[in-house]
């Protein structure tokens, strides 16, 4: 009995062996040809992903930054034409003004006396002119009739014209009386805005090369942005221009002042005549509406001045443009998905992107991030950007 024991024992032993056995074998089958398939997988080349922005030509208007100062269109130093004492002010300072409101007003009374004398010398000075005239005239009908002498004709015609030089002179100065009236009621010459009074009443003013400054004045309705404009940006803007253009009817300006993102609408005024050779600049001035006269002269302004027309454009955005030694590149997706190296020539900046002048057609995928991890010839797995805007054009 213990001998039958003994050898079911060793038979389950057996068993138990050949099973574990089998087991091992499934086993070790599985992992040599699992590792013969990753082996397979690892040799198998991997796609990167990629982003890529399928190109497209962008109507475009190119535009400018520039810096300046704002200066007024009229600026006018108010002095005294005529000598006399203040009598009156009639603004106060910083006032808005209209062409012709007075300002200042100079003692009248002695500019009104020499408008009454000066009419007065008028009157008599054409009533010596009226009776010279008569006696003119009668003495030339008594000449043919030998009445009178030739003497006495030649004194009477002389004394004619005479008379009618004085009343020429009369005139004259009476004329300059009513000016100097007018001069002492002293008037904006322009509509703007008044600077303080420097001088106040009860001050005698002259009038003359050392005459005092009374108050300036600058108009406001309108307003002048200067600012120097590159040579190269001077000449893409004017070949723009169709012959017989002006550049004041079609180039854009906008203006907006430091920490404030209100845009000013305005037109080019004019460009200068030369270059500065030194600077390599021309000087340019634009003008913008002023109404509620926010715009001051002297003010610091950015200036953005656009080009004469919009023209169908290719833009990339900068990060897809890499630099090798002093040529720029793009990798682009070809049909296979494979990475090509493309140069090109770059154009202006556009709101974070460039202008490509050439190496890229309509269609291209460009790849716009992660340049650095590619290299030519590489296989690529593309997705299309839905991040990527159009570059603004405003």
């Amino acid at each position: 009995m213990a001998s039958a024991n003994k050898l079911a024992t060793i038979l389950n032993i057996r068993n138990i062996i050949l099973v574990l056995g089998l087991i091992g074998s499934i086993v070790l089958f599985k992992i040599v040809f699992a590792d013969d398939s990753q082996e397979k997988e690892m040799a198998k080349p991997q796609a990167m992903p990629v982003e890529v922005t399928l190109i497209k030509s962008q109507n475009i208007r190119l535009w400018k930054n520039f810096s300046g100062r704002l200066t007024a269109v009229d600026y006018v130093e108010i002095r005294p034409q005529v000598t006399g004492l203040i009598t009156e002010v009639k603004f106060v300072d910083g006032q808005q003004v209209t062409k012709g409101d007075v300002l200042y007003i100079i003692d009248p009374r002695p500019f009104i006396a020499a408008v009454e004398k000066a009419k007065a010398d008028l009157v008599a000075a054409r009533k010596r002119y009226t009776l010279a005239d008569k006696e003119y005239k009668r003495s030339k009908n008594l000449i043919n009739t030998k009445v009178i002498s030739q003497r006495i004709y030649d004194e009477r015609a002389n004394t004619r014209l005479v008379t009618e030089a004085e009343v020429k002179s009369a005139e004259a100065q009476l004329t300059e009386a009513e000016v100097n009236l007018d001069h002492a009621y002293i008037k904006a010459p322009v509509s703007g805005r008044l600077s303080r009074s420097e001088i106040t009443v009860g001050n005698l003013v002259a009038s003359g090369s050392e005459s005092p400054l009374l108050t300036t004045i600058v108009s406001s309705k309108n307003i002048y942005a200067d600012f120097e404009m590159d040579e190269q940006t001077y000449l893409n803007y004017i070949r723009e221009l169709s012959p017989g253009q002006n550049a004041a009817d079609v180039i854009p300006v906008k203006l907006h002042l430091q920490n404030d993102k209100t845009m000013y609408p305005g037109k080019m005024h004019a460009f200068d005549n030369k270059i500065d050779p030194a600077s390599g600049t021309i000087r340019a001035r634009a003008i913008f509406e002023n109404p509620q006269g926010r715009l001051l002269p002297g003010m610091y302004a950015h200036i953005k001045v656009g080009s004469a027309s919009e023209k169908q454009r290719i833009l990339v955005n900068e990060l897809a443009i890499g630099t090798d030694q002093n040529r720029k590149f793009v990798y682009i997706v070809n049909n296979e998905n494979k990475t090509t190296y493309r140069e090109v020539q770059l154009g202006d900046s556009v709101d974070g992107h460039r202008v490509i002048r050439s190496g890229l057609n309509t269609g291209d995928k460009v790849i716009t991030r992660g340049l650095m991890r590619i290299r030519p010839n590489m296989l690529v797995e593309p997705k299309i950007s839905t991040t990527e805007k159009t570059a603004n054009n405003t």
